[in-house]
């Protein structure tokens, strides 16, 4: 009986204990490091209340840097990327206790069409994750589903997490999140129970 008993335990904690993949090593060494990152870009950083936010982006409106955007990410930016083509990006952050700690963003080409390969997601990806490093630095990782179908690049520099992946089939989307205040899988259970 105490075999059947130890056995029951050894096994129970062998299942609990699997491998722990390359992203939580990083965001455990990352969060363990105390390192706080707030800046995102054009002077807006985690942590802003809603009217800075908005005084902030007025301020780049009326230097003509942003403008509304017709998309559901209500602001509009035109990033110069280094592949030279023409690139939109909208976003439009989220608050907690009127603290920013969200920054969805969508990537496109301004001059995609189906079936031009000179505009494919595979490049617009790459001219984001060139923008992001240098926005943030280098130390995006690949991060994949077991069957390797869906896949993000990811940086974390302490509480800073950033994803990257392909939306659809011209779209790239970019989510920046304080881990401070919320982790990604509450942000991913969010937009599933939206859907």
């Amino acid at each position: 009986m105490i075999r059947v008993f130890i056995l029951f335990i050894a096994l129970g904690l062998a299942l609990s204990c699997k491998p722990k993949t390359e992203y939580d090593l990083v965001k455990e060494r990352e969060l363990a490091s105390g390192k706080i990152e707030e800046d995102l870009f054009l002077d807006i950083r985690f942590g802003m209340g809603r009217k800075e936010f908005y005084g902030t982006c007025w301020e780049h409106n009326k230097n003509g840097i942003l403008v509304n955007g017709d998309h559901y990410l209500q602001i509009q930016y035109l990033p110069k990327v280094a592949s030279g083509k023409s690139v939109v990006m909208n976003f439009y952050p989220e608050f907690e206790e009127d603290k920013l700690f969200f920054m969805p963003m969508e990537f496109g080409y301004t001059q995609w069409f189906p079936g031009n390969e000179e505009f494919t997601n595979e490049k617009l990806i790459v001219d984001v994750v060139d923008l992001l490093e240098s926005w943030f630095g280098d130390g995006f990782f690949e991060v994949s589903d077991k069957d390797k179908k869906i896949s993000a690049m990811v940086k974390i520099d302490g509480n800073r997490l950033i994803r990257v992946f392909k939306k659809n089939i011209n779209t790239i989307r970019v989510e920046i999140l304080d881990l401070r205040v919320k982790d990604i899988t509450e942000m991913t259970k969010k937009v599933e129970d939206a859907s």
